[in-house]
């Protein structure tokens, strides 16, 4: 400062803070302008050293990470420079500076003794210098060149009028460096601008090209879908494009999303559609099976149960908390049914196992005819036993041959006894070969009306013995014949 002489006064010597490495450029030059030093200004915060103390050696700043364009020397922090090797302070107060054209006055000093001055005029030098090493870290991170220049040209300018002490040639040399540098660096910085214009188009070109992919083929709606949604946050990543090549790819991307969304949307409308169509035809078949459920065709039902069946199958899915109530429904039609099938099935297979036990009974019973003892005795028993026979009804598939296998046997011993007879009386044949033709007409008369009630298996067993019998008759008659 200057008093009203127009002397410089000198503040208080500053505390000596400890050195440190100088902050990020990029921090430092948000929160404050590049200086422009003046010849009587006090720059606050500069480091300051006691008087008669060594000043510390400088250290030198490594590029930072990533930098592709380095200064092309090293980047040196000063700490505290040692005033008295670049200039002096007489007893009268005045300092000089010595520099490569001479030595000149930068200020007079009156707040204390002259080493006191030179301390005070170093520590601005120190700020000075600090500015120049804040422009060399902004250059060498890439920051912009053209705002640096423009810093470093300032600078360069306050320098011969500077008031301060200390190596001023060389803050000049290495201001000349950053000037020189950072056109270099501006074109690099431009170049890199380019190529990451270029890679982010290329990117854009890509995500763009692969929406309109999803847009024309893609089926898989939530995969599609959600890659979509992945694409756009990825775009607006994106930056550095030409605005107007942004825009022309924004509403590439914009209309294959659009056009998918449409797709998409009718392909659900569509299904919901043939789910509410579903949803009809499966009521109509529940409605059917319920009618079906309490009927006692156990056979014909069972058959048009499994083309219901089928019929749901085909009709598709309706919407799922209608088609699982829907099911519910249809299966609890076919459930009925199928359990009292299943019972009755359980009953007629005890019935038939009774039926069993009575043949069993009846052919214990039945099985000591002898007809070569009483042979009319004999074929009136074989009468009584098929008609009993006839009349216990029906057995498990499993006992059939078994049973009827000792029927025949019983019959075929009393048939091979009348055949003998007709060979031995010729008045009695025809008599018995009427009778023959007459159980022949009552068992196919038997045999229509079983057929005629539905009893297909009654059918059958009757004109099987119909069979027997007109074999008998044709043998009876034969026997007659021959005679």
């Amino acid at each position: 400062m200057t008093d009203n002489s127009g002397n410089e006064k000198a503040t208080q010597p500053e505390s000596t803070p400890t050195p440190t490495t100088a902050p990020r450029p990029d921090a430092v030059a948000a929160k404050r302008p590049s200086p422009v030093p003046g010849p009587a200004g006090n720059r606050p915060g500069g480091p300051a050293r006691k008087p008669g103390t060594e000043a510390p050696k400088p250290h030198a700043v490594k590029p930072a990470p990533g930098q592709t364009h380095a200064h092309p020397h090293p980047i040196v922090v000063p700490t505290v420079s040692d005033p008295s090797q670049y200039g002096r302070v007489d007893e009268d107060g005045t300092a000089w500076v010595k520099t490569a054209d001479g030595e000149r006055v930068v200020g007079s000093w009156q707040a204390g003794d002259a080493t006191e001055g030179l301390a005070h005029f170093g520590r601005r030098f120190d700020n000075l210098a600090t500015d120049v090493v804040l422009l060399e870290e902004r250059l060498a991170a890439g920051a912009d060149a053209r705002k640096i220049k423009a810093d470093a040209a300032t600078l360069a300018e306050s320098l011969p009028t500077a008031a301060v002490i200390g190596d001023i040639d060389g803050l000049a040399k290495r201001l000349r460096a950053i000037i020189e540098h950072s056109d270099e660096a501006a074109a690099h910085a431009k170049e890199e601008k380019e190529r990451a214009r270029h890679e982010h188009t290329e990117r854009k070109e890509a995500l763009a090209a692969e929406a309109e992919q999803i847009a024309a083929e893609s089926t898989q709606w939530k995969v599609a879908g959600d890659r979509l949604r992945e694409i756009l946050d990825e775009w607006k990543t994106i930056r550095g494009v030409d605005r107007k090549v942004d825009d022309a790819l924004w509403r590439r991307f914009s209309k294959a999303r659009e056009a998918f969304n449409r797709r998409r949307g009718a392909h659900f409308a569509e299904l919901d559609r043939e789910r509410a169509s579903a949803k009809t035809s499966k009521e109509e078949l529940c409605v059917r099976a319920e009618e079906l459920s309490t009927s006692t065709d156990w056979v014909g039902t069972a058959a048009v149960f499994r083309d219901l069946l089928t019929e749901w199958k085909a009709a598709g899915r309706a919407p799922r908390e209608a088609d699982e109530q829907l099911w519910k429904r249809f299966k609890a039609a076919q459930d009925v049914f199928f359990a009292a099938r299943n019972s009755a099935a359980n009953e007629r297979d005890a019935e038939f196992e009774q039926n069993a036990t009575a043949k069993e009974e009846l052919l214990a019973a039945y099985e000591h005819i002898d007809p070569n003892a009483d042979l009319d005795a004999a074929r009136a028993a074989l009468r009584d036993l098929q008609e009993k026979w006839d009349g216990i009804g029906k057995v498990p598939r499993e006992r059939i041959h078994e049973l009827e296998g000792r029927l025949r046997a019983i019959e075929k011993k009393v048939r091979e006894a009348v055949d003998a007879q007709w060979k031995r009386s010729d008045p009695e044949a025809m008599a018995r070969a009427a009778q023959f033709r007459e159980r022949v007409t009552q068992f196919e008369e038997q045999a229509a009306k079983a057929q005629a009630a539905g009893k297909t298996r009654d059918a059958e067993k009757a004109l099987e013995q119909a069979k027997q019998w007109r074999e008998w008759a044709e043998a009876a008659e034969g026997a007659v014949s021959q005679r």
